[in-house]
């Protein structure tokens, strides 16, 4: 039996949980690098029977599925992983497992990009490394109006934060209630009135065919001079060039991005050289705890996968 344990950046994955009772029945092959190219991909991942797969980082499209005869088992970390093309999965008799998740590792990076963003906390240390002093002046948080793209699990925390600052809360999605928006502490508005309104939006929303692209540059166009975007959700919820056009024209003060249209971010493209945008290389989830979490459970669902294949005595 062989397993591959997929885009471990950091290489991680076997002390982050306890992998034995799977290495004592297969070999165990560990990838820390990452594949775009299909027939690449492809020819890496035929010797194996499962994979581990950290959350969307490559995708099992069908035409990956299709061709590679020995997979019979996939865990994904995570509670969905909308980048396996599940139908084809079961079409094959793949079994895809997943793991447990909580979101407080995204919602603290979100704060962090929030105020790195509004203090210019980047530009300031790369000063003091360079033998410099203060160079910005950063804006506070306290009476301003926070918008709130997804009031859920996540945007709901973040939102709580927000009034713990001194933030004003308004928020819009699809399906959001006055009620539902009263009892998280914030204002149900109009989507363009949201945009209008905020001093900060941050987007929590799940990416769908509803949402892809919901941010292009209607919306961004409505934002106040002064505002700021942030996106730890998912790249595609936002269009990518209309963000480049509005920070290169300094429609905005800036804006701030975890997530991306193409993951790692491609070596050339434009959010590595504008100064008024902060990105962070998806980290959102990127933690210690959440990581034991992640790896530990599908190290579990692999070793029970293996051992119900074994042959009845």
């Amino acid at each position: 039996m062989k397993i591959a344990i997929l885009d471990d950046y950091q290489n991680v994955a076997l002390s982050s949980a306890d992998w034995s009772a799977v290495a004592e029945k297969a070999d165990i092959t560990v990838f820390n690098d990452h594949i775009d190219q299909t027939d690449a991909l492809i020819e890496r991942l035929l010797p194996f029977d499962a994979l581990c797969v950290m959350r969307e980082r490559t995708p099992l499209r069908r035409d990956i599925i299709e061709r590679l005869p020995r997979l019979k088992f996939i865990a994904s970390t995570g509670p969905r992983n909308i980048s396996i093309d599940m139908v084809a999965a079961n079409e094959r008799g793949i079994s895809v497992a997943n793991t447990g998740y909580r979101s407080t590792p995204t919602i603290e990076l979100t704060w962090a990009l929030i105020l790195a963003s509004a203090r210019h906390l980047v530009g300031e240390s790369n000063s003091i490394r360079a033998g410099g002093w203060q160079t910005s002046i950063g804006h506070e948080l306290d009476g301003r109006v926070l918008g709130v793209l997804g009031l859920g699990n996540v945007g709901g925390q973040v939102a709580r934060i927000g009034r713990a600052f001194g933030m004003k809360i308004i928020a819009w999605s699809q399906n959001l209630t006055a009620e539902a928006a009263e009892a998280a502490g914030a204002e149900l508005v109009t989507k363009n009135g949201l945009f209008r309104r905020s001093d900060v939006v941050t987007i929590h929303l799940i990416l769908s065919e509803r949402t892809r692209g919901l941010v292009g540059a209607a919306e961004l166009a409505l934002m106040k001079p002064t505002a700021r975007l942030i996106n730890t959700s998912r790249g595609p919820i936002v269009d990518e060039q209309a963000l480049i056009e509005t920070l290169r024209k300094h429609a905005l003060a800036g804006a701030a991005v975890d997530v991306f249209d193409t993951e790692p971010l491609p070596a050339k493209h434009p959010f590595r050289s504008l100064e008024n945008l902060l990105v962070t290389p998806h980290i959102g989830f990127v933690a210690e705890d959440l990581y034991r979490t992640f790896y530990g459970d599908a190290a579990a669902a692999i070793a029970a996968w293996i051992e119900k294949q074994a042959p009845s005595p």
